[in-house]
């Protein structure tokens, strides 16, 4: 009698493994020799699937190197709409993985889903690519490899980066040097990345003959959760003392599902635990394409003898990861092993999550510079305002205050200002403010109204033998995204027309017509033309700095024609785009150590029937990285440098948790899992125990 049996009134009993229930694992697909690279241990397929991801990144990095400033700009979203709806779309696009992995080794096989959803259909396709390339390309490997195989994803990881690294860099320049319908060509560079996605497809395709392509096991995804929920299940209720414990909760599944497969799943629940932390690492990292653009568009792109948009810099991590993969393979990695140093997956993953909160706390040094370089902004009950003498002789101007009181005095040479802003205070949110212009002999008494929070410019002309004064409002911040803001006064006596560009022009009305401020790109603007009803001219500009705002007299004092007096009312942006650098070089370093390294990880410590759903919980990170990111930017309302901190911060303890998870961590080699199975199992199968349940049939 079996010293575990209950009493017989209990209904049921757990019979052995049901063919019925489990379908039974197919035959592992037969080894067959595979061409190799000139005379390496490196398979002939693998060079299809690098060539295909280049492809596919090139796409796909392209496209999101322009996708925050089209929102911006394109759209008019304000910046933390952008930052979400960007972040957004990168959690979407790593969510899709765990689909294309549970179609892939449940369903087509890694190939065809690689092939007729990823690459068929962009939007989705992510999810059937992502989860499937990097494990495909393992698969193309012998056992005996494996080295090489380790090797690959360095090389994989390479051609992810070189695909970004051009892209990145053309993809901004098709946008902003090309013109459609007379604004940025978002059109252009949108529809090269979707042309490198048919060439991804062709490439792929002619490498169908010599894939080595292992089979779909079955619908693996849901038999993980169905293994998963009945062993919690069977636990709960089978809590007797009577009951033996067995060795691990898993183990508790054994009445219905194989020792295989129980063993599968111990070895991805292993896994899947110590991925918890990992997504803050990707919250960070994905900001490159959001908070770090942003940055960059309140910067200096001028770096002597090239000049960069502001979108171009994301170039800089994919021509680093270049850089750094090789030299940490081949020299970083190698002298810490000379020194005796155990530097596991796991440690490198750790030392990589430092490197990005050191990177974040160099970003956020570099707001605080840029903020305390951008222009004072004017507070509640407050304004600022400069004064411009347009007249032929100096101006003495004087603003009276309610007891006629002076509350600002200057004096204005002729077409001068104010050398900066001068504060006004206001009792209410708008005012009525007087001044006295005293010109020659002449005393003027004027009145203009002001609101809150405002920059003016009050403009005094010549009105006959007397002057005139009219308060115009100025820009309030930088123009950003690599842009410079101008705005003309027309002086003469005829409207004039300016053209800025092939498509873009404004017209100034006659006699001291001040127009709207116009954006441009940073450049030289040595002939600009114009015209009037009766004559065609054109103006040197001069150099139209990243982020300045200009204002151009347009007069005609002399016997050479029209000329532009320039007058600049907020100073070109002073931090250079090069001071990024450090922040760059810093997380990407990182990303190396954390991201080359946890691809490898996560495909030596999958179950060979589990790869790509370990793959697609490795991108799952990825998704909810991007979702921290969305719902920071929503709600923190924090300034932009106290955010980086806090990023930084969150980022530090979540190594340490990392760290203490991984000491405990005991890598496993997939193949070991097999020969353990019967080790590790307890005998159930053969000596059957009387469990409670509900409802089973015998």
């Amino acid at each position: 009698m079996n010293p575990f049996q209950k009493n017989e009134s209990k209904e049921t009993l757990f019979l052995p493994v049901s063919t019925e229930e489990v379908p039974p694992r197919p035959p592992s697909f037969p080894k067959k020799p595979s061409p190799k690279i000139c005379g390496t241990n490196y398979p002939l397929s693998i060079a299809f699937i690098v060539v295909n991801e280049f492809c596919e990144r090139f796409s796909y990095y392209g496209m999101k190197a322009v996708l925050t400033l089209y929102f911006l700009y394109f759209l008019h979203w304000s910046e933390d709409t952008s930052t979400s709806v960007y972040h957004a779309f990168s959690s979407l696009c790593y969510f899709t993985p765990i689909l294309g992995a549970a179609i892939a080794d449940s369903w087509l096989g890694k190939f065809k889903v690689l092939s007729m959803v990823g690459l068929s259909l962009i939007a989705l396709g992510t999810g059937g690519i992502k989860p499937c390339v990097a494990a495909f390309g393992g698969d193309q490997f012998e056992e005996e490899h494996a080295e090489e195989r380790t090797r690959y994803f360095s090389v994989f990881y390479l051609s992810i980066n070189a695909g970004s690294l051009i892209s990145t860099f053309v993809t901004p320049m098709l946008r902003g040097d090309v013109q459609c319908f007379g604004k940025d060509c978002y059109a252009l560079a949108f529809g090269v990345p979707g042309l490198l996605m048919v060439i991804a497809l062709v490439v792929f395709s002619m490498g169908s003959k010599i894939y080595k392509k292992p089979p779909p096991e079955g619908n693996i995804v849901t038999q993980v959760v169905r293994c998963i929920w009945f062993a919690i299940s069977n636990r709960f209720k089978n809590h007797s003392g009577d009951i033996p414990k067995r060795e691990h909760w898993l183990d508790w599944a054994a009445e219905k599902y194989s020792k295989q497969l129980i063993m599968d799943v111990k070895a991805l629940t292993r896994v899947l635990f110590l991925y918890i932390p990992l997504p803050m690492f990707w919250a960070l990292l994905d900001q490159q394409g959001s908070r770090w653009t942003l940055q960059a568009t309140r910067m200096n792109g001028n770096l002597g003898f090239f000049v960069l948009q502001p979108d171009q810099m994301q170039v800089l991590n994919p021509f680093l990861v270049l850089i750094f993969i090789p030299l940490f393979d081949l020299v970083v990695y190698r002298l810490v092993a000379k020194c005796g140093i155990n530097f596991t997956s796991l440690r490198k993953m750790a030392v990589g999550m430092i490197l990005a909160c050191l990177a974040f706390a160099v970003a956020a040094a570099v707001e605080i510079k840029i903020n305390g370089m951008a222009p004072a902004q004017p507070d509640s009950q407050e304004i600022f305002l400069q004064v411009l003498n347009l007249a032929d002789d100096e101006v003495k101007v004087k603003v009276l205050g309610n007891g006629n009181n002076s509350l600002l005095e200057e004096s204005i040479k002729s077409f001068q200002k104010m050398p900066q802003y001068s504060r006004l205070h206001l009792k209410t949110k708008s005012h009525d403010f007087h001044f006295q212009l005293k010109y020659h002999n002449l005393s003027v008494y004027t009145e203009h109204s002001v609101e809150e929070k405002k920059l003016y410019t009050l403009i005094i002309r010549e009105d006959g033998k007397s002057i005139s004064s009219m308060m115009v409002k100025d820009a309030e911040s930088r123009a950003t995204n690599g842009m410079t803001a101008m705005r003309f006064v027309n002086t003469l006596h005829e409207e004039v027309n300016i053209s800025l560009g092939t498509d873009t022009s404004l017209s100034v009305d006659k006699d001291y017509g001040v127009s709207a401020y116009r954006t441009v790109q940073r450049g030289e603007y040595p002939v600009v033309h114009c015209r009037t009803k009766d004559e065609n001219f054109s103006l040197n500009l001069g150099l139209l700095d990243f982020g300045a705002a200009y204002l151009f007299v347009i007069t005609n004092s002399t016997n050479r024609g029209p000329q532009a007096r320039k007058i600049e009312y907020i100073p070109a942006n002073k931090m250079s785009i090069a001071w990024q650098l450090p922040q760059y070089a810093l997380v990407t370093a990182g990303e190396v150590m954390f991201s080359v390294t946890g691809l490898e990880f996560s495909y030596s410590q999958a179950p060979s029937s589990m790869k790509s759903v370990l793959q697609a919980a490795w991108l799952l990170t990825v998704a909810v990285g991007n979702i921290i990111v969305l719902i920071v930017a929503q709600f923190s309302g924090l300034v932009q440098w106290a955010e980086f901190i806090l990023f930084s911060c969150l980022l530090l303890v979540v190594c340490l948790i990392f760290s203490i998870m991984g000491y405990y961590y005991i890598p496993i080699k997939p193949e070991d899992i097999q020969g353990s199975a019967d080790k590790q199992m307890p005998q159930i199968q053969g000596n059957m125990i009387n469990l409670e349940t509900k409802k089973t049939k015998l």
